[in-house]
């Protein structure tokens, strides 16, 4: 089930410009950076209360990242919601007409198994499901 927005992705071009920004605008620094060479991005992330602000910068040229940025610019790129039980999710949500990306959780930021839904079948919406490790 469902628990909570785990964090929105923001898809970045420079990444201690981004930085800056969202220092200035939310008052404070980021708490950590991790590269994730699997998806070939360097990810960092802000936290508000129990919310989390992941800003995520292509490392390389076929980085998921770097073609959304190439086709849409700059923005939102996705929304996480965290469950308890990734793959009884998957279970459920694919029962329900939902597809994904891939049914297989990989290893992804911030010590988590994620997996992506298909934006067709989400209005228009990347959606992460996330995992603690």
């Amino acid at each position: 089930m469902i628990k909570k927005i785990e964090h929105i992705g923001i898809a970045v071009k420079d990444l201690q410009k981004s930085e800056e920004i969202f220092e200035k605008l939310l008052g404070k620094k980021a708490y950590k950076h991790e590269e994730v060479k699997s998806e070939g991005i360097t990810t960092s992330f802000f936290k508000i209360a129990d919310q989390k602000l992941e800003l995520l910068n292509a490392i390389s040229s076929d980085s998921p990242i770097e073609k959304f940025i190439s086709k849409r610019n700059e923005g939102v790129h996705h929304i996480a919601l965290h469950v308890d039980n990734i793959k009884k999710e998957i279970e459920r949500l694919e029962s329900l007409g939902f597809e994904f990306i891939s049914t297989t959780p990989k290893k992804g930021a911030d010590n988590k198994n994620i997996v992506f839904l298909h934006p067709k079948t989400t209005n228009g919406v990347l959606v992460e499901l996330c995992e603690e490790i």
